[in-house]
């Protein structure tokens, strides 16, 4: 519905990063946003809570983003310089508070208030409207929108595979997800398996070997590890992410790239003498980010196992038919799968895998009025996509620009898919993987804000070359088109 002012009126799911980031947006294009967060406060997944609900993702308390600040800020509110570099969780949600106060979005958060359903008013293909139902304390209203955007992140559904486990419902030791794992404290002298070498099963591996008796580190097919500082002492990100790498990555082969990438990781420790060496190439999986586990491993402190095969009442089996006994607790650090209960089927989630064209708009909508903001997976950083992805939706949303035909969509959707596949391991993680610059380029082209380079070597060469060979900060989207 226009507002009295004229305005259209969009509904912003969920006030975490992506929802914070989609209300500002909402507000530079004069949009008038109403955000529904089904929480107390702001954050989404960065805000530590002890207690939460089965339906909301969670993080321990030692979390620190593996991202750098310069990295993964807003594009038009740089964190502060006293800051660390690398964030705890708790500084993080400051610099969040700090945003959303510095522009005044809370104004426009309904906190409490969770979205039960978002239909298609029966005047859709006339105006794109929604009809959007919410519950407060127990009490539902339907309201009228002009547009959605979805900000509910994609660690919306724990995933435990208990099926892939045989045994495991006699085990008589603890077990359960990551997302339930808060400190360390409770699990001193215990021997403990963790299930799962992505970021959070290596962070909860490293900090739990500290007060364990034991602890053994599982992985079906290994991973490459990255550590937060490059060379000279540079963050990771900000040493990598440049738009002279990404260049270099266009013209040199993957195998060439791959073969660089392991060299320089396997030089800070060798991963097959860790049990880690995976059979896939550095490019083919997201990579894990740790500076302890090396240490850990050599230390004896963490073990590193293949899968396990069985479970009984009190040891573990692996693939390798060794066996490990006395086991107490096993984590499941096994990842999310997503879902849209709340969407109507109006996109279908199948195997992790979703048809939205550039990983946002279902194709087949008579009206563009629903965008999906921060379904990605990034080799990068997702808050500054995510705010890309809001600046373009939100100029789709008024009318500033258009999508291409349903047909021309779905033709990208199906290309996108088939290079994820020919490229990554299949897991569900891969399903929404992208390249950090060249996605953020791919939308920034799209709402019209891609740094033009040519522009900037003629206009201000020393900006040009900073641009071109420094990092690939969020700052850049500004330099050219609306919000220059």
């Amino acid at each position: 519905m226009l507002r009295h002012d004229g305005r259209k009126a969009i509904a912003v799911i969920g006030a975490g990063i992506s929802g914070l980031g989609a209300i500002k947006c909402c507000l530079d294009e004069d949009l008038e946003p109403t955000c529904f967060e089904r929480n107390d406060d702001i954050g989404g997944l960065w805000k530590f809570q002890k207690n939460t609900s089965e339906k909301m993702p969670s993080i321990y308390k030692s979390v620190t983003i593996n991202t750098s600040k310069e990295m993964m800020c807003f594009s038009d509110f740089p964190v502060p310089d006293h800051f660390p570099n690398y964030m705890h969780n708790s500084k993080l949600m400051d610099y969040f508070r700090m945003y959303a106060t510095h522009f005044g979005l809370l104004n426009y958060i309904r906190f409490k208030t969770e979205v039960q359903s978002v239909r298609k008013h029966p005047d859709f293909s006339i105006n794109g409207q929604w009809d959007v139902v919410v519950e407060t304390e127990e009490k539902q209203e339907t309201l009228v929108f002009d547009g959605v955007l979805v900000c509910s992140g994609h660690h919306t559904d724990p995933y435990l595979p208990l099926q892939s486990f045989p045994g495991i419902e006699k085990f008589e030791g603890c077990y359960f997800h990551s997302r339930e794992y808060k400190s360390p404290e409770d699990f001193s002298g215990k021997r403990i398996t963790v299930i799962g070498i992505g970021n959070s099963g290596v962070d909860i591996a490293v900090e739990l070997s500290r007060v364990a008796k034991q602890v053994f580190l599982c992985t079906r097919r290994g991973s490459w590890i990255l550590h937060h500082v490059w060379d000279n002492g540079y963050p990771t990100d900000s040493s990598f992410f440049t738009r002279f790498n990404s260049f270099l990555q266009k013209i040199l082969t993957t195998t060439q790239i791959n073969n660089q990438l392991e060299k320089i990781m396997n030089s800070r420790f060798n991963h097959a003498h860790c049990g880690l060496q995976p059979q896939h190439r550095a490019l083919s999986q997201h990579p894990t980010i740790s500076d302890d586990l090396p240490n850990h491993i050599i230390s004896g402190k963490v073990q590193v196992k293949p899968s396990v095969k069985e479970f009984t009442e009190t040891d573990a089996i692996f693939e390798d038919s060794t066996v490990e006994e006395n086991i107490d607790v096993v984590i499941f650090a096994t990842g999310y799968s997503f879902s849209f209960s709340f969407l109507d089927g109006l996109i279908k989630v199948t195997n992790n895998e979703v048809s939205l064209y550039k990983l946002m708009f279902p194709p087949d909508l008579e009206k563009p009025t629903l965008a999906v903001i921060g379904l990605i997976q990034p080799l990068g950083i997702i808050l500054p996509i995510a705010e890309l992805q809001s600046r373009w939706a939100t100029r789709v949303f008024k009318g500033l620009i258009k999508l291409p035909s349903a047909e021309n969509m779905m033709a990208d959707i199906a290309q996108r898919k088939r290079a994820m596949e020919k490229r990554y391991v299949k897991t569900p993680r891969h399903t929404i993987q992208v390249d950090h610059i060249e996605y953020m380029d791919e939308i920034a082209m799209l709402a019209g804000v891609k740094p033009n380079l040519l522009f900037l070597f003629l206009s201000d060469p020393k900006l040009a070359m900073e641009v071109f060979f420094g990092p690939c900060t969020p700052y850049q989207y500004h330099l050219h088109g609306p919000g220059k």
